[in-house]
């Protein structure tokens, strides 16, 4: 039965059949949440099978550990962010794995979370940490950066067309009083997109101050690049994301490894043979179904692809 307090598992079914679980195979589930995919994975892997669960949100760990408990020493929380993989398998004596699979993105719970601030939609302290212990939060960033780094950040991350007018908006109302809230924040967004603008332009803002205070297009490179690496050969990396610039770094580190090239420091070694690292499985995105989205919402943009180490 799923919890209330984390969402649905997103595409769940095409996550196992592209991943492929196999009896006593080790696998990553790289940002656990409530556990919903980890607990699939489980129950596909018997008998001998386990995961290791990774979250950089302690509340997280503890749902998927109290949720996942009858699965025993099977299943391996780690608090950590998955951008450090490498040494969170080197902690747990793990050389290799069988797959690895993310879901990106914030979960349900953190947004229903009212301390949380990751969410426009009631006013709540602007935090937008995924993880709690981090110094950087979503106020810093509102009330300290230029009016260009704010640019850059909404621009960059947003994709917002108004991005310097939006920055603008935000350095005029922070020197009246600092933006403590997120309804401070949006405030200072419709003050200059006015309330035309709508959900959007709201969205699109809230996501990239979150994306820049949590890094994580810089920690989902990181992430990438050690599961490829980790992950034995005919093991799969799954990964589902739910913007395009999540979509676009996975798209592209995946074309990328799927090149033929030399090994890392080979290059001057004209008799190491050049090779591709993965096979992409996934020409497209996978995407979910209208029955799917009729049932949870945040399917809708929810993006599946794939690949095989070589």
């Amino acid at each position: 039965m799923e919890t209330n307090r984390f969402h649905t598992p997103v595409l769940l079914e095409e996550s196992l059949s592209l991943l492929r679980p196999v009896p006593g195979g080790t696998y990553v589930d790289a940002t656990v949440g409530g556990g919903g995919h980890a607990a699939a994975v489980l129950d596909k892997s018997l008998p001998g099978g386990r995961c290791i669960g990774i979250d950089t949100d302690r509340e997280a760990i503890a749902e998927a550990t109290t949720r996942l408990a009858s699965y025993g020493n099977r299943f391996v929380p780690v608090l950590a962010n998955f951008g450090t993989l490498d040494s969170v398998l080197a902690r747990l004596s793990v050389s290799e794995v069988d797959g690895i699979l993310f879901d990106l993105g914030v979960s349900s719970h953190q947004l229903d979370e009212p301390s949380r601030g990751f969410s426009f939609r009631a006013d709540e302290p602007l935090d937008m940490r995924m993880d709690r212990t981090q110094t950087l939060h979503a106020a810093e960033v509102v009330n300290t950066y230029t009016v260009q780094e704010l640019t850059e950040v909404i621009r960059r991350f947003g994709e917002e067309r108004y991005a310097k007018r939006v920055a603008a908006s935000i350095v005029r109302s922070r020197s009246k009083r600092p933006l403590e809230t997120t309804g401070d924040l949006a405030s200072a967004i419709t003050q200059t997109l006015g309330h035309a603008a709508g959900i959007k332009s709201l969205a699109r803002v809230f996501q990239a101050i979150r994306i820049e205070v949590n890094r994580e297009l810089e920690q989902l490179t990181n992430g990438l690049e050690h599961a490829i690496r980790l992950t034995r050969p005919g093991g799969r990396i799954v990964l589902i994301s739910y913007h395009s610039l999540e979509d676009r770094i996975v798209k592209n580190v995946f074309r990328e490894a799927s090149r033929a090239t030399r090994p890392s420091g080979t290059s001057l070694l004209p008799d190491v043979p050049i090779r591709p690292r993965v096979r992409v499985l996934t020409r497209k995105p996978v995407e979910a179904s209208p029955f799917e989205v009729r049932a949870n919402a945040r399917a809708r943009s929810a993006k599946l692809r794939a690949a095989e180490k070589l």
